[in-house]
């Protein structure tokens, strides 16, 4: 039994990880918020998995706060990883590093141009680790957009409390294309990861892309309830001059395509997506 050391072990995909995984795997947990860095022993671990970070902040975070946590901690556990002799680390890192919303689905080889300072400070983070690999020290990162699933928080439990509380929405006709990823599905990839000892650059997602109006009527579904989609003239128009940034994420594309991935692990999903909304919603049983 592989021993495997995780940071951000409490939040949303820690938690689910080691609830699935804990009979697997032989877990020893580290917190930067509780735990002192220098007493920490690495020593015996095969595999570090990096969640702690300071994500996407709506309020915005200081440039020297996303430059400490995501980038000085995460080199800190690197190199103190590295010089106890474990083999693997696995860093969680997302599609921010490629840039904002786009009409072109981004890829493992498409060019990183973070406009962000989570997305740049996520970015530098991978390109110090990748500087540390070698044939001993095996560099994993996992590139993610929006993670889902039971107990998720943020936009997407904003808009199942609306598809809940309203039956009629003016968001009938979007025709974008969002790409997410079920936690379950991320999970199974870093599983694959752990497993096979590949090191390189992978993306996690879901095998399709859903539009918002596809999403909202997949939420409901799962919910039991009729809703009603309509398409209101200027709606949009007046949204992008009042609300620019609930428009981008209403309206905006923002698609990866993982094939190299799926080629490199042998991967398949285990979850589709109706399944995860599902599972979103009511959990795994």
């Amino acid at each position: 039994m592989k021993k495997l050391l995780i940071t951000g072990s409490n939040g949303f995909v820690g938690s689910y990880f080691i609830n699935k995984y804990k009979n697997r795997y032989n877990i020893k947990t580290f917190s930067f918020l509780y735990d002192d860095i220098e007493t920490l022993e690495c020593g015996g671990m095969d595999v570090v998995f990096h969640l702690s970070a300071l994500v996407h902040q709506m309020g915005g975070a200081s440039v020297e706060e996303y430059e400490r946590v995501n980038v000085t901690q995460t080199l800190e556990l690197a190199k103190k990883a590295k010089a106890s002799g474990v083999g693997q680390f696995v860093f969680m890192s997302t599609i921010k590093v490629y840039g904002e919303e786009t009409n072109i689905a981004y890829s493992e080889d498409s060019e990183c141009k973070p406009e962000d300072e989570y997305g740049k400070s996520k970015l530098k983070a991978e390109l110090e680790l990748l500087k540390l690999e070698d044939k001993n020290f095996k560099i994993n990162i996992i590139r993610t957009p929006i993670v889902y699933g039971y107990g998720v928080k943020a936009n997407i439990k904003n808009l199942v409390n609306l598809v809940e509380k309203i039956s009629l929405l003016p968001f009938g006709g979007i025709q974008n294309k969002r790409s997410m990823v079920y936690i379950g599905n991320l999970c199974h990839l870093v599983e694959e990861v752990i497993k096979q000892n590949k090191s390189g650059i992978f993306l996690a997602s879901d095998d399709e892309p859903l539009s918002t109006t596809r999403l909202i009527e997949q939420i409901a579904k799962s919910l039991g309830k009729k809703v009603y989609l309509v398409k209101i003239p200027f709606f949009e128009t007046l949204l992008k001059l009042l609300k620019p940034s609930f428009h981008k994420r209403l309206y905006g594309s923002l698609e990866v395509s993982n094939t190299i991935t799926k080629q490199k692990l042998n991967l398949k999903n285990p979850y589709s997506t109706e399944d995860g909304i599902r599972f979103m919603i009511h959990g795994e049983k």
